[in-house]
Order: C-alpha cells, then sequence, then structure tokens
C-alpha cells in the first residue's frame, strides 16, 4: 500500500507504479516510508511468446535474456539484426522440455538439459567469446530450414560457465559482472507511458514487442524511468547499469519478420540522443528504455509495485 512501512535494509522506498508486463527468457537504507512510482501489468518474452501472469528474476551472472543462441557454423552470433525472422520463433518450456515454433515449421521439443556428451562451441558474441553447447543436429536443421539462407546452430549456455565480463562491453560505466548471451545485462525495463510518447510522434504507431523489455512498468510518466537507479519489484533488487542504446533491431516488425531499417529508429533519433558529455558511451545511438543488473535475487509478479530505493 501507498506509505506502507518497510524494514529493507534502511533506504527509503518510492513507489513508481505498476509491473506491467514480464519477460521470462526463452526466452540503500529503507526508512518507514515508501514511495510508489508504477506497476507490472505484463510480463513479455524476448521472443515470441504467449503473456504470462508471472515470471522469476535469475541470478546476477545475467542468465534471464541468455540461455540460448543462434550460431553460424563458424561459431559468430546471430540476432535478428542480421536474420530479421528470427523475432518470429515462439519458445516455450513444458516441464524440462524446451518448445520451439515458428510459421510454416513443425514444432521442435528439445531437453532444457542438454547430454554433456554435446559439443561445446567457441560462440563469438560483439568481438568477444563465450562457450556454448550444443542442441544437436535436429535443432540445427530446424533453424536452417526456416531461415534458409546458410547453416546455423543452436547452442544452450549452462550456469557453469564463464560469462563475459561486462567492463569489456561498456568499460566506462558499467559494474564488473558476468553476461551470457545477452548484449549488455539480463534486465531492461521501459514504461507504457513512453512508448505512448513515441506513438504520438510516429505515422505507424509501433508495439511494445518492438523494443523487447524484460518488464514493463505502468502507471508512471513518460521516460520517467530514465530517473530510476535502484528499484525493488517483489522481492527482487535491481540496480541500474546504463540506459538503451537503440539500434536497427527495432526496425523489425515483431508480426511480420520484415526489417524497414527506418521507423521507429529515425523519430527516436529526433528527440532521445544522448547528453553531449555521454556520446563516448551512446555514440548516435538514441536511448529508449534503461538496462539494470540484479542486485538481489527471488520472484516477481505481474501487478507487483514497481519502488524507488533512494537513501
Amino acid at each position: 500500500q501507498d506509505g506502507a512501512a518497510c524494514t529493507l535494509k534502511s533506504e527509503i522506498l518510492i513507489r513508481l507504479g505498476r509491473h506491467s508486463h514480464l519477460v521470462p527468457v526463452v526466452f540503500g537504507s529503507v526508512s518507514p516510508r515508501d514511495i510508489l512510482v508504477g506497476a507490472v501489468p505484463l510480463i513479455l518474452p524476448t521472443v515470441r511468446k504467449p503473456e504470462l501472469p508471472a515470471g522469476m528474476v535469475p541470478s546476477k551472472l545475467t542468465f534471464s535474456r541468455g540461455f540460448w543462441l543462434v550460431i553460424k557454423e563458424d561459431g559468430h552470433m546471430v540476432t535478428a539484426r542480421q536474420e530479421p525472422r528470427l523475432v518470429l520463433v515462439s519458445i516455450t518450456c513444458e516441464g524440462d522440455r524446451l518448445i520451439l515454433e515458428a510459421p510454416g515449421m513443425d514444432q521442435l521439443a528439445l531437453p532444457s538439459k542438454l547430454p554433456f556428451s554435446n559439443k561445446l562451441h567457441d560462440c563469438r558474441i560483439f568481438g568477444m567469446d563465450i562457450k556454448g553447447r550444443d542442441c544437436g543436429d535436429q535443432a540445427a536443421q530446424w533453424f536452417t530450414s526456416f531461415l534458409k539462407t546458410e547453416a546455423f546452430r543452436l547452442v544452450q549456455f549452462e550456469k557453469h560457465m564463464k560469462g563475459r565480463p561486462s567492463r569489456e562491453i561498456f568499460s566506462t560505466v558499467v559494474p564488473n559482472y558476468q553476461v551470457a548471451y545477452p548484449d549488455c545485462c539480463p534486465i531492461m525495463i521501459l514504461s507504457e507511458a513512453s512508448l505512448a510518447d513515441l506513438n504520438t510522434r510516429l505515422e505507424k504507431k509501433v508495439k511494445m514487442d518492438q523494443f523487447r523489455p524484460n518488464i514493463v512498468v505502468t502507471g508512471c510518466d513518460a521516460f520517467e524511468e530514465d530517473t530510476w537507479d535502484e528499484l525493488l519489484i517483489g522481492n527482487v533488487e535491481m540496480k541500474k547499469v546504463l540506459s538503451c542504446p537503440r539500434c536497427i533491431l527495432t526496425t523489425v516488425d515483431p508480426d511480420t519478420g520484415v526489417i524497414d531499417r527506418k521507423e521507429p529508429l529515425e523519430t527516436l533519433k529526433s528527440y532521445r540522443l544522448c547528453d553531449p558529455s555521454e556520446k563516448k558511451i551512446y555514440k548516435s545511438s538514441p536511448l529508449f528504455g534503461i538496462y539494470y543488473s540484479v542486485e538481489k535475487i527471488g520472484s516477481l509478479k505481474v501487478g507487483d509495485p514497481v519502488y524507488r530505493m533512494v537513501e
């Protein structure tokens, strides 16, 4: 409740709104006051997937957006930047199985835990090396048949594997933790109000899916998330790493897999560029959404209040 007493460390909690969306993968000192800033109305996947009522946030090693990766045969990563139709792949978990679906393809079921005998690949993500265990020839053929451009393989990141050092990704601003297959961080938060603001400037409106946030917040002002440093949702504590610099992937239609290469990226560039003092970090990329690290693991669900922790 608004104004309810809290006993988390000794920080003030500021209620921002409600948690509206969650994206599961496959996809300081609390005083007697809390301030609500938002809430979570929905949980979204990083790939196409039905909306879920609740989600779990994994450990600080950022496994949450990076268990699986499509690679070329030479180990280089493949994303929807290179193969836009990847956004049409639906991934769900059923028990101990991973279920893959895509238009025109038979459903593919894979074990969530791969045989230790499966080959380990040396994968390449933005010039950095990381391991991945091969998901087998059946998965490789499935992606190769669907994308129809060259041979691909699917690999899985396992918790015992070493992630990429975050400081080598954005050396000037991020803390020292490990990143598996995500670009930068396990969590990316965006508000419904920010998307609504963008859509007032576009001739053709875009969906939240186009920006692939893990968590969508409602009940706050547009771009208010730019000001949130430390958050509490459910019993998960998160810390801001940096703003999300946007690229050509935002121009891929999540319903068709067709890349536009222009909008909404061009419109974002017209009013969401970084401060000149931050150009070394973000260059000419517009900023839309905020990356977070998970500081205290736990669980969260749709409808949870979103609290900003302040000293």
